[in-house]
């Protein structure tokens, strides 16, 4: 079992009980916000465009078998 998800919930709720939570959490939140407006300043079609980039690069092959040339 991994003990890393358990260690955080506990840390959560600590930080919670002890009423730290908020500021605690302030720098995921500006985090969130930063990426977002980032991604929000980026137009659509440039998104689309880097996604199918990086899609076809995902599932292209990587060793592709070149046929022997034929001795004539």
């Amino acid at each position: 079992m991994r003990f890393r998800p358990v260690r955080w919930l506990l840390l959560a709720t600590f930080l919670i009980v002890v009423g730290v939570w908020p500021s605690a959490a302030a720098p995921i939140g500006l985090a969130a916000t930063g990426a977002g407006t980032v991604l929000g300043l980026i137009p659509g079609p440039v998104l689309m465009l880097a996604a199918a980039i990086a899609i076809w690069h995902h599932h292209r092959n990587p060793n592709p078998v070149h046929p022997t040339p034929v001795a004539i």
